[in-house]
């Protein structure tokens, strides 16, 4: 309930229509029987009210706390800040879990392994993500000393972790998001690369490479490098550092994964170094935490600091705006802290020794719209700078002069601040570059300090209607050239970007650019830009065209580690759909137009075949596949309990299936078709995730007929990852699959 009573006078938000179905779906109080009591107005007023109340646990500002209620519901329904997810959902309720980043520690002893799993449930359970360090395991085949049997390694107890995760939605709304770390010297770092190999593995899982400055210098030299035990510190083996990076960077060119992170960097800038080493980040890795540490956070929406020029002025950023909006906030998530209730009280204790902050920016791309500034220029990475700087200074005066209120956090003594008598701060860090992908929908701003996915793009909405979207400052730069219509905006949602469009104006063409339209040496020099002003770390991805090459990738891996990047996630665009060839009678180049028609084979009296059982989203799936000369022939499937719509569906798959097996096409090139095909329910199947009805025959057919064959690269419309919730198709940055139309989040 609010702390406090809502003002007669409070005015109601305004909210597009993107938001009002996030907001429903996602953070609005329910009841039991899952229908939405709370308006918008009530749920901007419950958090606000809630983190308002924390000031009354202080002398010095306790009179300001009804006051300071009001100034929060404005900051928020503005959309000029707004915090992390947990907070949103979780202020004011029952649960009062608010914050989003954990990293829980694994140590090296089976009790404690699975009471890591057990917390990560907890942490789910109440909305945060998890991050983990696996490097304490001891290696596969390693003596157990207690036991004298094996150990099993690291992988197989993140197999663990991930099978857990998926039994446990996130808040209620969304599986749990994790972040798999191994540092580059532990003996299992090769199986370790290769873990995610098969689509659909560790699909809870973000993992990363913890790199170290001695690993990159003899990456340099060629020089072999060596492997340590992480129970006993001894050298176990050597590896060539080259042949280690090779593969990190093939693994990235197949399919975004593993990503990389910077140890050394990461704990040159741990504010508090006694008390421990930074072994992990959060899921998307821009937030670096000590074991039993929490973060939360919150953005600034830039694009709301942009002062249109008057009376003559050039347009520019309003400073004294920014100013104001970034003491609120400090102010604000130093609330969030003492409102939090966290899951465990070894979280607790530590959040409350470092009082830890995470104040990022989102609505960066439309803020360089609005300046006509094109994201990849030097003009914009020196505005990048300079923003960052001012963030990280301001936010450092607001810590103060709650410092000065309330007292410094206790570990203050023990930090580099104190060394360097640079305090006193109120938090040990303030500044992270989040991920904003379910905020920024709400605030009706781009994403982070990622450029724009597209400038105009359809949206299916209910009942099969299409409706038009675009950036609204393209468009009002389009009419002010007198180039809009909407025949242009329809040829536009096609491509999404205007970059080869030369009827457009040049000066259209270079400010209004996408993030395939702009080269991977400027999204990492903006990444480096933000990084260099931000005590923790950036969320970004560095997008890539498809025919990218791995030299692109070791290029982008070099550079982000002489940039000063804390690591790097890069994306190849359709890199996480199949990629290798398929083999057989299937790769012989056909005269498309001399081929004869194909003939369908007469079905024999009597077919023996197989039926195999599958879970899938909208029941379990009971496929029969009979068989001719050891080739499937035909297939029946049916799916019980799903009504007959869905039932329908699965006859005309098989006997659409069937046609083609009886007609002559190759099972590799069905395969191709079906697999990756997402549905509105998707559920985990052992070490497979069962995206839909023809994905689970798809799995079949590749499992027991191709042998260890993959399919070819796929027709790009069927096998683009589909939002389960609205079937609208997944876009990657930030770490994570985003849905831009309904603000499903998939990290993994």
């Amino acid at each position: 309930m609010p702390k406090f009573k809502m003002p007669a006078n409070l005015p109601d938000p305004i909210i597009n229509e993107n938001a009002k179905i996030v907001l429903k779906r996602r953070y609005q109080r329910k009841d039991t029987e899952g229908i939405v009591y709370e308006t918008t107005k009530e749920l901007f007023w419950r958090v606000a009210s809630a983190i308002a109340e924390e000031e009354t646990k202080y002398k010095e500002s306790s009179t300001k706390a009804s006051a300071l209620a009001r100034d929060f519901y404005e900051l928020m329904t503005s959309y000029s800040f707004l915090p992390n997810s947990p907070t949103l959902m979780n202020a004011g309720t029952d649960l009062g879990q608010l914050a989003a980043c954990f990293v829980l520690p694994v140590e090296d002893a089976i009790e404690d392994i699975f009471d890591a799993v057990k917390h990560a449930a907890m942490i789910h359970k109440s909305g945060g993500g998890t991050g983990f360090s696996f490097s304490r395991l001891r290696a596969k085949d390693s003596v157990v000393g207690s036991t004298g049997g094996v150990a099993s390694g690291p992988l197989s107890f993140l197999k663990i972790f991930n099978c857990a995760t998926e039994q446990i939605k996130q808040g209620g709304t969304r599986r749990g998001a994790n972040m798999g770390i191994l540092r580059v010297d532990h003996p299992d770092i090769m199986e370790f690369i290769k873990a995610k190999e098969l689509d659909g593995e560790l699909n809870n899982f973000n993992l990363s490479i913890g790199l170290t400055e001695v690993f990159m210098k003899a990456v340099e030299k060629k020089a072999d490098f060596d492997l340590i035990a992480p129970e006993s510190g001894k050298t176990v083996g050597k590896l060539n550092a080259r042949d280690i990076f090779n593969l990190l960077v093939h693994k990235a060119w197949e399919s975004g994964d593993p990503g990389i992170v910077f140890l050394d960097r990461i704990n040159r800038d741990n504010p508090t170094p006694k008390l421990g080493e930074m072994e992990s980040t959060n899921p998307c890795g821009e937030q670096p935490l000590l074991p039993y540490e929490a973060c939360n956070l919150g953005s600034i929406n830039l694009g709301k600091c942009y002062a249109k020029g008057k009376n003559g002025k050039s347009s520019e950023i309003d400073w004294d705006e920014l100013k104001r909006i970034i003491h609120l906030s400090v102010r604000f998530l130093d609330n969030v802290i003492d409102a939090s209730i966290y899951p465990l009280p070894q979280i607790t204790e530590t959040v409350e020794k470092n009082r830890k902050i995470g104040l990022g920016v989102m609505g960066w791309a439309d803020l360089l719209y609005q300046l006509k500034v094109s994201y990849n220029s030097q003009t914009a990475v020196d505005l990048a700078e300079r923003i960052m700087k001012f963030v990280r200074d301001e936010g450092r005066s607001a810590s103060k002069a709650l410092a000065a209120e309330r007292g410094h956090f206790p570990t203050y003594v023990d930090s580099i601040f104190g060394e360097a008598n640079l305090g006193p701060y109120r938090n040990a860090t303030i500044t992270t570059i989040a991920p904003t992908g379910t905020l920024s929908i709400i605030a009706g701003c781009s994403s982070g300090v990622e450029p724009l996915f597209a400038l105009s793009f359809v949206r299916n909405v209910m009942d099969n209607d299409k409706l038009m979207e675009s950036n609204p400052f393209f468009e009002e730069a389009l009419r002010e050239a007198n180039a809009y219509s909407a025949n242009l905006m329809e040829e536009i949602a096609k491509v999404g970007t205007i970059k080869k469009m030369e009827h457009l104006p040049e000066d259209l063409r270079a400010i209004f650019v996408t993030s395939m339209d702009i080269e991977p040496i400027w999204h990492l020099k903006m990444q480096a830009a933000f990084q260099k002003y931000t005590d923790n770390a950036v969320s970004k991805t560095v997008n890539l065209p498809a025919n990218a090459t791995k030299e692109d990738i070791w290029d982008i891996y070099w550079k982000a580690y002489e940039f000063g990047c804390k690591g790097v996630t890069v994306y190849r665009d359709g890199s996480k759909t199949s990629q290798v060839l398929c083999t057989g009678n299937s790769d012989k180049k056909k005269d498309e137009a001399n081929a004869p028609k194909s003939i369908v084979q007469d079905r024999p009296d009597v077919i023996y075949g197989f039926t195999q059982k599958i879970a899938t989203g909208l029941g379990v799936l009971f496929l029969t596949v009979n068989e001719m000369n050891g080739k499937p022939f035909e297939v029946f499937a049916t799916i019980g309990k799903s009504g007959a719509s869905v039932t329908a569906k699965a006859e005309a798959i098989g006997r659409l299936v069937s046609l083609a097996l009886r007609s002559g096409v190759e099972v590799c090139e069905i395969v191709q078709q079906l697999k990756g095909i997402g549905g509105e329910n998707q559920k985990f199947m052992k070490k497979y995730l069962v995206k839909s009805i023809p994905d689970a025959i798809a799995h079949v057919f590749e499992s027991r007929y191709m042998k260890g064959e993959k399919t070819n690269g796929a027709v790009a419309a069927l096998n683009k990852e589909l939002c389960p919730d609205c079937g609208e198709a997944l876009v990657f940055e930030e770490g994570c699959h985003i849905c831009k139309s309904c603000a499903y989040t998939k990290c993994g």
